[in-house]
């Protein structure tokens, strides 16, 4: 097994801490105060929502719960190693690359060459308090992060996992450099959105701006890929105080929600030259999923004030549609969401749809007592029918998707398993929202069986079929951004990335609520990234673990 040089082996530590708690307490506290110190000399030069708030933090005083579970320690231990593992092999082999390539041992760029996983996992190492590791990224991110490159870039992909990870990276540590990086590639982004209805193409060139959509959709714009950036781009105009990127976002939103229908389901085409519908498919997995997530969270990240109230409100309008879809099997009453073109349903359900447990959990709240028990049990039973995705193959891995038919249940169709996070993801919403440690349990059948089926010497693999364990070539950059740090979360104290504080973009990457007291189509209510209004300060004491 590949280490970095320096840590010792984990059993010895994860026995150290179940049993001399006390003396681990002290080890962190002395760490609490070298980060202090740390965090003071950044006041000289630093300014913006997260120097400003990761100084005030330092200045609290940090409280270590010396009666945490020992089983939590040691299996959050246990992830940490994971990551330690994946971004060891990713630092020896790929090093600069998108991904890493194990079975090869060598790295290939996915996205242009952006370094996709070296920003992706920079938060999920500084969350593990991995701080070597972050200020070499860092220093790579500072030297060598180009994005001039003549490539036709995913405005979606680049911006959930670049501008959005370089966004966490800047609200976690309050280096302007990771802002100053997010602006860059957002800049390069924008000219995406210069068509008549304001609705995205999907493609950019870097280099030249220039944009189109890809030619498999019929020249349509893809539901997910045009409405899942309103997060990144919010928050960048937030702390630049540069209104354009939200408003270029917003614009979106508010297009669909001129014939927003009465279930709240759109298909998973839109044109946009007239920005009118396409007859296409209707679905919460692939290419409509995270839409529907981020009517929730822009909501979340506004602090639910009034300039936001719209979101919630169509995302509420949608949850009457998602209820439309829900079916049981037979015989067993797993509760899953079909697929639907036209009228016609499709007892089809992706793993990517296995977001929506922890969306519905998410967005219970929300409602009145009865209503918000009604949508907290339908996240549960979800999530009961996502953890069976894993447990009804040999692999105890989930397939790509699922197919149900009457008197068997489910059966897997498309069998590859690529490390996706949507799952774990939900768990950890469902612990933190419920505090039943079932999800715990869950959660942590699913990593063994990582452990023991993508593991090798050299990172992580996906699986090319979860029924014969044949593994396939790739550590997605996800995996370290999304599927470990929810995983490290789920056996975390709750106030580690408080979701009261922070709200997660769809690859994971937490960026903190600030309130919204702008008017819809009015003036960002922000100026050069000063003075913005937190929820609360954050509390990072899983910064401070040492596991």
């Amino acid at each position: 097994m590949s280490r970095l040089i320096g840590w010792s082996d984990p059993d010895i530590e994860y026995n150290s801490m179940i049993f001399r708690s006390f003396e681990e307490v002290s080890k962190l506290n002395d760490e609490v105060t070298r980060l202090h110190n740390m965090l003071e000399g950044l006041k000289t030069g630093h300014s913006g929502v997260g120097t400003e708030n990761v100084i005030e933090q330092s200045n609290e005083k940090m409280k270590v719960d010396v009666s945490e579970d020992p089983i939590n320690i040691e299996r959050r231990g246990k992830v940490k190693d994971a990551m330690i593992h994946a971004w060891s092999s990713y630092e020896k082999y790929a090093w600069g690359h998108d991904e890493l390539q194990p079975q090869t041992k060598n790295g290939v760029d996915s996205f242009g060459g952006l370094g996709a996983t070296l920003v992706d996992a920079l938060d999920t190492l500084y969350i593990m308090g991995l701080d070597e590791q972050f200020q070499k990224a860092r220093e790579w991110v500072a030297e060598s992060l180009d994005f001039n490159k003549n490539y036709e870039a995913s405005v979606f992909e680049t911006t959930i996992r670049v501008v959005g990870g370089l966004l966490s990276a800047y609200d976690l540590s309050g280096d302007k450099l990771f802002l100053e990086k997010a602006k860059d590639i957002a800049d390069r982004l924008l000219p995406a959105w210069d068509t008549p209805s304001g609705i995205p193409f999907n493609i950019i060139n870097l280099a030249n701006g220039n944009p189109h959509n890809p030619g498999w959709t019929g020249g349509d714009s893809i539901l997910a890929d045009s409405g899942t950036e309103q997060l990144e781009f919010i928050a960048l105009s937030q702390r630049t105080g540069d209104p354009k990127y939200q408003q270029k976002v917003e614009n979106v939103i508010t297009e669909l929600n001129k014939t927003f229908p009465d279930d709240g389901l759109l298909p998973i085409y839109i044109n946009p030259h007239k920005g009118s519908r396409s007859y296409s498919t209707i679905t919460f997995g692939a290419m409509g999923d995270s839409f529907y997530e981020y009517l929730l969270k822009v909501w979340i990240q506004g602090n639910k004030t009034s300039p936001v109230k719209h979101y919630r409100e169509m995302w509420e309008t949608s949850m009457i549609g998602l209820e439309s879809l829900v079916r049981k099997t037979t015989p067993s009453s797993f509760t899953y969401l079909c697929e639907k073109i036209g009228t016609s349903l499709i007892d089809k359900m992706d793993e990517l749809a296995c977001f929506a447990p922890g969306m519905i959990a998410l967005g219970s709240s929300g409602y009145a007592p009865d209503e918000a028990k009604k949508f907290l049990s339908l996240a549960e039973e979800l999530a009961w029918t996502c953890y069976n995705f894993y447990q009804s193959t040999p692999t105890k891995l989930a397939g790509e998707n699922y197919f149900f038919n009457s008197g068997q249940d489910m059966n897997v169709g498309t069998s590859w398993n690529i490390l996706r996070p949507e799952t774990v993801e939900s768990l950890f919403y469902l612990w933190r929202l419920t505090g039943n440690k079932t999800y715990q349990e869950w959660g942590w059948n699913i990593f063994q069986a990582f452990e023991k089926n993508s593991r090798t010497d050299s990172g992580y693999v996906g699986l090319k079929d979860v029924n014969t364990g044949v593994k396939d070539n790739m550590m997605q950059s996800f995996f370290l951004a999304e599927t470990l740090k929810y995983l490290y979360l789920l056996f975390s104290p709750s106030s580690v990335i408080s979701l009261d504080e922070w709200v997660f973009n769809t690859e994971a990457h937490p960026i903190r609520i600030v309130t919204r007291h702008d008017h819809t189509g009015g003036k960002l209510g922000v100026s050069n990234g000063d003075h913005l209004e937190t929820r609360s300060r954050a509390r990072r004491e899983g910064r401070f673990h040492g596991n």
